[in-house]
């Protein structure tokens, strides 16, 4: 086994204040790969928080000023591991049918990039991300933490949310998307007031993984097809920065061009 003489972190979680009650939580000592978005929104009546993270240190005692005395909903937009590790900290756990026993009993997860499939691995660096290093964290949550002891906790849904269904949080509300091609029960969020779009891992500015168990490039074309038709004017993603309406088209636009090249569409 490799040994792992890493850092204890300062600080597990960054936050940043984006404006009108949106907050932006990060891990930024995990691997690009693995570094998913959190995103919080403050409502009038509850709050919603979008996806969880890692799982590798709690989130909801790092930031008492957001979650303490409020009621939360924790929305899984799919049950990928870097996505739904602090789902199990709240009382409202939200998530598509389709992946509501993964959320509840998920598999096992791993910090040790020697535990992934090579097949997995492949399959990242044929999506451009960077070569793994020996962990997915370069550095601990706190002294003593075993990079073998981490795994996820499984969160059984308290709802079980579908197209056409609506968040409401007193002051905004969200029309749920069913958009699948990263995962069968992908859901993304469309603020029809607002143009604002929280579109998970469908979409994202980086190398998008779309080959790999459960991804289907005839589900992510029509999901793409569902996403262009809407009037977005911002988007918040799974993974790296929020860009606009031209974002969200060009970066359509580039993956139906590679998977032509690649064969795996026509036209």
């Amino acid at each position: 086994m490799t040994r792992f003489d890493l850092p204890v972190a300062a600080e597990w979680f960054r936050k940043r204040d984006l404006g009108g009650g949106l907050t932006l939580i990060v891990e930024p000592h995990t691997d690009v790969l693995m570094r998913a978005n959190i995103w919080h929104l403050r409502g009038r009546d509850r709050d919603l928080l979008v996806d969880g993270g890692l799982g590798v240190a709690p989130l909801r005692p790092a930031f008492p000023e957001l979650f303490e005395g409020r009621q939360t909903i924790a929305l899984a937009t799919h049950t990928h591991a870097d996505h739904i590790g602090a789902i199990y900290e709240f009382e409202q756990r939200w998530v598509h049918p389709l992946e509501a026993e993964a959320l509840a009993r998920p598999r096992p997860g791993t910090l040790i990039s020697d535990q992934i499939p090579a097949e997995a691995r492949r399959r990242f660096l044929d999506a451009d991300y960077p070569p793994l290093g020996p962990a997915l964290v370069t550095a601990v949550p706190h002294a003593g933490y075993d990079l073998r002891s981490y795994a996820l906790q499984g969160a059984e849904p308290t709802r079980r949310i579908e197209a056409g269904e609506v968040v409401d949080l007193g002051d905004r509300r969200f029309r749920v998307l069913h958009v699948p091609g990263h995962s069968p029960g992908s859901i993304a969020l469309f603020e029809d007031a607002t143009g604002t779009l929280f579109a998970g891992d469908v979409i994202y500015d980086g190398p998008l993984l779309y080959r790999g168990p459960g991804m289907d490039i005839g589900d992510y074309v029509r999901s793409f097809a569902l996403l262009r038709s809407l009037p977005v004017t911002v988007v918040h993603a799974g993974h790296d920065d929020s860009f606009g309406k031209t974002g969200l088209d060009a970066i359509i636009d580039a993956y139906l061009a590679r998977w032509r090249t690649e064969g795996l569409i026509e036209g």
